[in-house]
């Protein structure tokens, strides 16, 4: 007896806008009992410039939950004190490792409920922060979205947000479309999977368009000294000034240090979808591809724990059981494999792999961008700068700076690098190479399988005539000899082939 298909609307997930809330995000909270919350998230960017939140928040009353109602409601207060939240833990000259009582006891009551963890998430930074500038628009327009919460009132902290709900909400309609393949796979009806897969790959082509736009509004030194640090996370945070983590004063008189993961787009829940709806596998970071198996050849099942399945813990827990669900119905792969001899549909099937993987593609150009670049441009101006500069303030943007230059952090006392992992406990460049390179190897057709494993080779790296690369273009930013320690939002990772770790798509 095959499992049920799920239903959307018992995972609360609606067929238009996907995983972003049926019902818009409030832009108030209704009750006046909690004007106070709103008052401070109006003035967040202002308390946080004036270095006055931490003695605000610390004034304020613990609050209670009982006014929350609809779920409406309850997604406007996680999201409110979620940016509250981390703008007290980051707001200083060195990181708060406790949150107080007036913070702590709600976010906790409230994340209970929502089935997600106390910090801010995904969810809180872009799922249920937006509003639609025009009703009688789409929200899948970036001209038509504006952010209700940001820590620093920027353009380009919201366009980071945006551009993430843009897609979320492009990328929604492919949810049904694909349950219906799934269904159509089930009676053979290999016309209609096809359909579908035709019109998968046309949106995904959508979803890497509106990712380009990033570059519009966002700028990468912006993004990286003055926004990503209010995104980091209290796990292996070390570097950053959180040894230990943070302690939620919940008043229990038992508590104890708790380390949570950053923010990233590694909780969208719309990506992790179309892995497995296409079956596509992706291993530990750093994991090879085994051998074929021979007939009657039994294999140890793969580790299920990686980053990815770390990171759906961070995603709303309806959403994370939904992805469980899908898993165990998805069957576009294995018909396509069965069905070989039907050409167009292997070719659609391909072309859904060819575009998901240009995704992932344009993703790490916009990671080396953001953050790579920008990460060895502190480093350089930390070695022209006093230590009593360098020391003033601490956080995930000056983190860099404590490592000396072209050394990562050796914790094993024998003179090998130990090289740290970042966000969730991953790697950023590896694993982002990994996760596209996994996107091909379940094509059909064996020119696409050739065509999506090519390795793309760069004449004349290093040759003093090959000129100097654009900004962004190449992977290629450390030599052998000198490698940059980078802090992840929950952690640090070191830029080669073989390590680092942030967000992904």
């Amino acid at each position: 007896m095959l499992p049920p298909i799920p239903v959307l609307a018992d995972y609360g997930i609606s067929p238009t806008h996907g995983f972003l809330p049926d019902v818009l995000p409030l832009t108030r909270l209704p009750d006046p009992y909690y004007n106070k919350w709103e008052a401070i998230a109006a003035n967040l960017q202002a308390l946080i410039l004036s270095k006055r939140l931490r003695g605000v928040v610390d004034r304020l009353p613990v609050l209670d939950t009982i006014g929350l109602e609809h779920d409406a409601e309850w997604r406007r207060a996680y999201s409110l004190l979620s940016f509250m939240a981390h703008g007290y833990i980051w707001s200083g000259d060195s990181p708060s490792d406790r949150l107080p009582p007036s913070i702590a006891v709600p976010l906790l009551k409230i994340s209970e409920h929502l089935e997600v963890p106390p910090v801010a998430t995904y969810a809180a930074v872009c799922l249920w922060n937006f509003k639609p500038l025009f009703m009688d628009e789409d929200i899948d327009n970036l001209e038509n979205l504006a952010t209700l919460s940001t820590f620093t009132g920027a353009i380009d902290e919201s366009w980071f947000y945006l551009v993430s709900v843009a897609m979320e909400a492009r990328g929604a309609p492919i949810i049904p479309l694909m349950l219906t393949a799934i269904a159509a796979a089930r009676v053979g009806d290999g016309a209609t999977v096809t359909r579908c897969l035709h019109t998968f790959a046309e949106r995904l082509d959508d979803l890497t368009t509106l990712l380009q736009r990033m570059h519009e509004s966002c700028d990468p030194k912006i993004f990286y000294d003055r926004i990503r640090p209010f995104l980091a996370g209290s796990k292996n945070m070390a570097d950053a000034g959180l040894p230990h983590g943070v302690i939620y004063e919940d008043g229990s008189g038992k508590e104890e240090y708790r380390q949570y993961s950053g923010g990233s787009n590694a909780q969208s829940s719309l990506i992790q979808f179309f892995d497995i709806v296409l079956g596509i596998e992706h291993r530990p970071t750093g994991e090879k591809r085994g051998r074929p198996q021979e007939q009657g050849e039994v294999h140890a099942p793969a580790p299920k724990h990686n980053f990815l399945l770390e990171m759906r813990k961070y995603m709303p827990g309806p959403h994370a059981r939904f992805l469980d669900h899908v898993q165990s119905v998805a069957n576009i792969r294995e018909f396509v494999e069965k069905h070989r001899g039907y050409r167009s549909l292997g070719i659609a099937y391909d072309a859904c792999l060819a575009m998901l993987r240009a995704l992932r593609d344009k993703h790490i150009a916009i990671v080396t961008r953001y953050i790579v670049l920008p990460s060895k441009e502190v480093r350089t101006r930390s070695r022209s700068r006093s230590p009593e500069a360098v020391r003033r303030k601490i956080n995930l943007a000056t983190a860099s700076r404590q490592q000396p230059p072209g050394i990562a952090l050796d914790t094993r006392g024998d003179g090998k690098k130990d090289n740290l992992k970042g966000t969730g406990g991953t790697a950023l460049i590896s694993f982002l190479k990994q996760a596209r390179d996994e996107t091909g190897e379940p094509a059909v057709e064996a020119w696409a399988h050739r065509f999506m494993s090519r390795v793309i080779r760069t004449e004349g790296q290093g040759d003093f005539f090959a000129g100097k690369p654009e900004e962004g273009a190449g992977l290629q930013i450390a030599s052998e000899t000198e490698e940059a320690v980078i802090p992840g939002l929950a952690a640090s990772w070191t830029v080669d082939d073989d390590v680092g770790g942030i967000c992904y798509y």
